[in-house]
């Protein structure tokens, strides 16, 4: 059955050409979660959609029809929004990639879209972007259903000691090692970090420089797992760029 969506809030993640004069248009809707969109003629010269048709810039949209596809019929620049640069950009291309490997087609997530534009305003303000970074994908995890537990010791029940070394049992949560084993204790697949660590990161605080590299460590391997063996182009790109 067709339906027609009027005053949807919503950012472009991914655009891709259809035939000669149109796009499809991946975007991240507030209340209709991720939506592929048909702009018929977006590509002309003289389309009004050309140029509004910007990633990272907040949008009020319009579409209508019943398929997996549905039509673009109205597309309003809401403005506010400075335009990302450098490697805020990049950034930017890793929270898209995140939503277009991770979301499901039509599956709402009002709060996960709010963490996506608190996060892009915070990028294009020049805040830093690890916490940012992090929270954002601590929302998208608990989003899908994988939240992460962070103050308690998953084995014994107990509260996570700041002072004391754990692994984290992907799926499931920190698991304290045993006293004088290290990182090696942990293995490749249960990344091993301090608790002050996780309890930095059950706080939304990324101030001291350990938690940092060792929260985005633990990210990168429980995204990792949870894409499946998906990879992701935009952290590639950033690893060449930091190469270079």
């Amino acid at each position: 059955m067709s339906k027609r969506v009027d005053g949807q809030a919503a950012y472009v993640l991914h655009l891709h050409p259809y035939s000669e004069t149109s796009l499809v248009v991946d975007v991240f809707s507030r209340d209709h979660g991720r939506v592929p969109l048909l702009a018929r003629g977006a590509r002309r010269p003289r389309s009004a959609m050309r140029g509004m048709l910007m990633s990272f810039q907040p949008l009020e949209l319009g579409w209508f029809g019943g398929g997996e596809v549905k039509t673009l019929a109205k597309a309003e620049w809401l403005g506010g929004m400075p335009l990302l640069g450098g490697r805020c950009l990049l950034l930017g291309y890793y929270l898209n990639e995140l939503l277009l490997k991770m979301l499901p087609r039509e599956d709402a997530h009002a709060n996960l879209f709010d963490a996506y534009a608190a996060a892009l305003q915070a990028l294009a303000a020049g805040s830093d972007d690890a916490p940012e970074l992090r929270r954002f994908e601590k929302t998208l995890l608990r989003e899908l259903g994988y939240g992460l537990t962070l103050e308690t010791d998953v084995e014994t029940g107990q509260p996570v000691v700041a002072d004391r070394q754990y692994a984290f049992l992907i799926e499931r949560g920190p698991v304290a090692t045993k006293v004088g084993a290290g990182d090696t204790a942990s293995g490749a697949e249960n990344p091993a970090l301090s608790g002050k660590t996780l309890l930095d990161m059950a706080a939304d605080d990324y101030s001291d420089p350990r938690t940092r590299l060792e929260s985005r460590r633990l990210m990168r391997q429980l995204i990792s797992h949870h894409l499946g063996g998906k990879s992701l182009q935009s952290r590639r790109v950033f690893i060449e760029l930091q190469e270079l």
